[in-house]
């Protein structure tokens, strides 16, 4: 017989699966969104894509919170969890709230960031071994924040950078500045700056982490 305890973890990890599957269509959703440059709002599809996956994202947040063993460890995270989760978006329009389209598209990016930690959540428990555990949520989380950090410039940069000609500069742009080599790519808008600034900060907190495994694997 199925005991309380082994049930509650089936349900968590099961809602960490559909959280990670909802973070992929939300990630594809949101470059279909940058892509599609014809209406710089955001499209009603997506809004009610969003609406869906914080829903999502909102309600495995909470049900980790109502696990002791899952409480103890890690509060703080599914707090700040659920907190981002919150769709945002959807209460501004019920609200009557009109933003401009820039900081309208920025909100919307809210819920993408949140997939990064969605992701690296069900890594903790689809992954044995800690130093895999550890390497693998290296290896997505950079790639994941690159690549979304990539869609914002993009999105903000586009049609008022004049060195930015496509989407593949805009990625280009990304993978040189986590690497901290840097591009010949300047930004230009506000938002621009800040993810310029950030993206190499990251990239030197997460390069240590890739070394250190690299080291131990081949001192073994």
């Amino acid at each position: 017989m199925v005991d309380r305890k082994t049930s509650v973890y089936a349900v968590a990890n099961g809602l960490n699966t559909v959280s990670l599957a909802a973070s992929v269509v939300l990630l594809i959703s949101i470059s279909l969104e940058v892509a599609d440059r014809t209406d710089r709002l955001l499209s009603e599809g997506y809004r009610t894509l969003q609406l869906v996956v914080c829903s999502i994202f909102f309600a495995t947040a909470i049900f980790r919170l109502l696990i002791p063993e899952y409480r103890r460890h890690h509060w703080f995270r599914d707090i700040l969890f659920a907190a981002a989760s919150i769709p945002y978006i959807n209460i501004l329009e019920w609200s009557g709230v009109v933003l401009e389209s820039r900081y309208e598209r920025i909100v919307a990016f809210a819920p993408v960031l949140i997939s990064i930690m969605a992701t690296v959540v069900i890594l903790e428990w689809l992954i044995e071994g800690r130093k895999r555990r550890l390497m693998a949520a290296y290896i997505l989380t950079v790639t994941m924040f690159t690549y979304i950090s990539a869609l914002l410039f993009y999105d903000c940069e586009m049609g008022v950078n004049g060195q930015l000609k496509s989407f593949g500069d805009a990625l280009w742009w990304a993978c040189m500045n986590v690497t901290t080599v840097g591009a010949e790519i300047f930004p230009v808008t506000t938002v621009g700056k800040v993810v310029c600034v950030v993206l190499p900060v990251v990239g030197m907190m997460f390069f240590p982490v890739f070394t250190v495994y690299i080291s131990d694997y081949y001192n073994r």
